[in-house]
């Protein structure tokens, strides 16, 4: 019997009953730790746009990408903070006076800061 093109590619067949099941496993991806940027959009695309989530996970370049997302979000939202606080003057001499104020101050920036991620990288 002629040999099919899988095979013919080093692919090889387990038998289950009578039919024959590929032998097929995703290739290794590196073991970059995820953060939570990463797995908001991860969730995202599983939910929401299941071809490039499967494309990117059976090329073995899933978690590359998120990766890449949660560097970039990471980023963004440090360098948002940052502008807010200062735009806002809140400053580490506040912190010292009132430190009730700061935090819900902080608190406040850091919430927008996280919806413009979430607006600009994560949920598109």
């Amino acid at each position: 019997m002629e040999k099919s093109f899988f095979e013919q590619m080093g692919g090889t067949y387990t038998q289950v009953g009578d039919y024959l099941i590929p032998n097929l496993r995703l290739p290794e991806q590196q073991g970059q730790p995820i953060g939570v940027w990463g797995q908001r959009h991860a969730r995202y695309l599983k939910q929401h746009h299941k071809i490039i989530y499967m494309n990117l996970l059976t090329s073995g370049k899933l978690n590359d990408y998120l990766v890449n997302i949660e560097n970039q979000a990471e980023n963004m939202f440090l360098q948002i903070v940052k502008q807010l606080a200062e735009s806002e003057n809140i400053t580490e001499e506040l912190k010292a006076k009132n430190p009730m104020i700061w935090c819900s101050q902080i608190n406040n920036i850091r919430e927008r800061a996280t919806e413009i991620v979430n607006a600009k990288i994560i949920y598109v």
